[in-house]
């Protein structure tokens, strides 16, 4: 079979495989996504494992589609190599690598959510009860979008072939720690705009869909990082209206 042919099967085949990955995310979120809604002094460990899922699956769902370029690129870079008989480094173990990054997040706020609700500062429906937390998190968020690190962070993210160019590392092994670096700079770029969740509910759905599309704006869109400053002021602004 022409080589052109195989390149654009197994491009398609990475598309399909992320497409189907996010497809699944979200047929979870909008259908099967459901929690125990006692008081958490009674949730057993398989509530909280189930809660761990219930993040992995968000974040995988929100993530991967401002993932979808960089994962192209490395694909790209990939057929590069192929085609001077160099090795080269998965697309597919890339992109879990990526995805394991998310997956440790989410071990970190589940249990941060855990000791929220321990402190009965999160509903059993997962949103904010108390008005100085909720505005403490919008504006603690808000104020993180202007930082240095939110911004090294999202160029990266923006901007990646710098680090693949640097830290390109070959095989299976080399995939999945490249695949991790990328997915830290993500973690970096928004991981505190995911606790905006605790204000809203970490089950509302035109939520996680506002939070999804900010991300992508911010990381693939034109003026991303300016964007980026904005949301940081409207943040800060509507934290403050809690107060007020």
């Amino acid at each position: 079979m022409p080589d052109n042919k195989m390149v654009l099967i197994n491009r398609t085949f990475i598309m399909i495989s992320v497409c189907l990955l996010i497809y699944l995310s979200w047929h979870y979120m909008l259908y099967d996504m459901t929690m125990n809604m006692d008081p958490v002094a009674s949730w057993s460990v398989a509530d909280v494992f189930m809660l761990f899922i219930m993040w992995a699956i968000m974040m995988a769902g929100m993530m991967l589609p401002s993932a979808i370029p960089v994962i192209l690129l490395v694909d790209k870079l990939n057929r590069q190599r192929i085609s001077s008989n160099q090795t080269y480094t998965p697309t597919i173990i890339f992109t879990f690598g990526y995805l394991i990054t998310w997956c440790l997040y989410s071990v970190v706020i589940t249990f941060l959510q855990y000791f929220l609700h321990h402190l009965n500062l999160l509903t059993p429906m997962m949103d904010s009860v108390n008005l100085s937390f909720s505005a403490s998190i919008l504006i603690i968020a808000g104020v993180y979008q202007f930082s240095s690190f939110k911004q090294n962070c999202l160029n990266l993210c923006r901007s990646p072939l710098s680090m693949l160019s640097k830290g390109w590392q070959e095989g299976f092994k080399g995939a999945l720690l490249l695949g991790l670096k990328h997915g830290s700079y993500c973690v970096g770029c928004c991981w505190f705009l995911m606790t905006i969740l605790f204000v809203s509910g970490v089950m509302n759905l035109k939520w996680i869909l506002i939070l999804t599309l900010i991300v992508v704006v911010e990381k693939v869109m034109p003026k991303g990082e300016i964007i980026s400053k904005y949301l940081g002021a409207l943040l800060i602004m509507l934290g403050l209206s809690y107060w007020f």
